[in-house]
């Protein structure tokens, strides 16, 4: 090892592992590393700090692993690197809401064997997004996983990709989807998940051929985990973390149909005491924002809470939240149509037939409740995520009368509407439109000086 240490010493990369045969034909393979922002002198020095302190460490065990400051020193008494990967080591640094990686901390962050895609063929693609496209690859030990590769021209960049890293890293729930390493290696610029065999939501909920598989035990079993993840998020994990940008597109789904929350790249970390936050930069989905994000750029725990509504909805009724609905400009799902039907008690007729048809009606009504409490448009009347798993596992407690939700449509121009969408004070709350240009002219509002 400390042959070992050397070597890393001069290496560029500041890494070295070999292997050496004991009497007995047994072999021992080792590896050094330090981050590459230390001078060779000061790699050296940690990794022999790292060796020295084996024997204690070790505790006569066969295999032993310390982690310095900015140093990992490692062997084992099985080959566990791979010499045509690409292997980053580091210990984990401690966190706060005020610090932001750089990339000399990003390169030491994660733990990776980056794995053989074919070279990124098209056959191992599975997918892409802004980021860029995801591959499927499959590690030394036949583990699969997925690998998103930042695209030159993607719409995200480094600051996302180190932002996912960053909050992601730290995150261990079921709910959610694990990060097995990041590579930044010349221009590459890669992340490393475990691969989920029935990928995202939006692939069953808006395929009529797929959306069959979701049969009522299913849909609620992703309701119910999607809101475990957004607790863990908000409340329990190691950081107070708000999403910012949930969707179904970033729901992913295991063998199990079991949901896994994915997509960190807009996520803020807050700290304990904070309730709130304010952005000039608004980034995310629209048709899944709260307003008060949309509009004033606020976000909290409220408007993650909000998207989740959204998603409850979507699911129940296997349509998407904006779209068409015959009147030439666009009619947010869950601010009118099913409010809607909420209010004339034909909530219902919005559902998915197939479901209703599986499971009692009760139930049903219950989540489409919940999923209207979630996306008032006063972030303090909707519940907290602590709340929402309460409700969702017991029928006994009561659901207080969800208010009219927002309506973003009404607020919002459009380039695809013919006119400009207007909010009235009374019309709005009863979930009517009104449109008040005919020929795309934009209005003045004419104030006294």
């Amino acid at each position: 090892m400390n042959t070992l240490a050397k070597a890393a010493r001069s290496s560029p990369k500041m890494f070295a592992m070999d292997n050496v045969s004991l009497p007995n034909s047994t072999n021992i393979y080792g590896l050094e590393q330090c981050t590459r922002d230390l001078s060779a002198d000061d790699c050296y020095n940690c990794l022999l700090d790292a060796v020295g302190s084996i024997p204690t460490v070790s505790n006569g065990s066969q295999g032993c692993r310390v982690l310095g400051q900015s140093c990992s020193s490692r062997y084992e008494m099985y080959p566990f690197y791979n010499i045509s990967a690409i292997e980053v080591v580091s210990p984990p640094l401690s966190l706060s809401p005020a610090s932001s990686p750089t990339g000399n901390e990003l390169k030491g962050k994660c733990c990776l064997n980056l794995i053989a895609t074919d070279n990124f063929s098209d056959r191992n693609k599975l997918g892409g997004g802004g980021f860029g496209p995801v591959y499927k690859g499959t590690l030394e030990n036949g583990e699969e996983v997925a690998v998103k590769r930042l695209s030159r021209s993607s719409e995200q960049g480094l600051d996302e990709l180190k932002n996912e890293v960053f909050l992601v890293a730290k995150l261990r729930h079921r709910n959610l989807v694990r990060l097995l390493g990041c590579c930044l290696e010349s221009e590459e610029k890669l992340l490393v998940y475990n691969y989920l065999a029935n990928t995202s939501l939006d692939k069953f909920l808006f395929d009529k051929s797929k959306i069959k598989q979701l049969d009522s035990a299913i849909r609620f079993k992703i309701i119910e985990g999607i809101s475990r993840g957004l607790l863990y998020l908000h409340e329990d994990s190691p950081l107070k973390i708000i999403h910012r940008d949930l969707k179904v597109s970033n729901i992913l789904l295991d063998a199990n149909m079991d949901p896994k929350i994915s997509d960190f790249g807009l996520a803020k970390l807050f700290g304990v005491d904070e309730t709130q936050g304010n952005t000039q930069r608004i980034a995310g989905t629209f048709g899944y924002m709260a307003p008060e994000y949309a509009f004033h750029g606020l976000f909290s725990v409220k408007s993650d809470v909000y998207s989740y509504g959204v998603l409850i909805l979507e699911i129940l009724t296997g349509q998407k939240n904006s779209g068409y609905r015959g009147s030439g400009y666009p009619v947010e799902l869950v601010t009118h149509v099913v409010w809607h039907h909420w209010t004339q008690g034909s909530a219902l007729q919005m559902i998915d037939q197939g479901l209703v048809e599986q499971c009692q009606a009760p139930q049903i009504l219950r989540c489409i409740h919940i999923g209207l409490l979630c996306v008032q448009e006063d972030p303090i009347q909707r519940p907290t995520m602590a709340n929402v798993v309460l409700m969702l596992n017991s029928h006994f407690v009561g659901l207080p009368t969800p208010s009219a939700p927002a309506f973003l449509s009404n607020r919002n121009t459009t380039s695809e509407s013919n006119g400009i969408l207007k909010r009235g004070n009374s019309s709005a709350s009863k979930g009517n439109l009104m449109k008040i240009s005919e020929n795309n002219v934009s209005i003045s509002t004419l104030k006294p000086r």
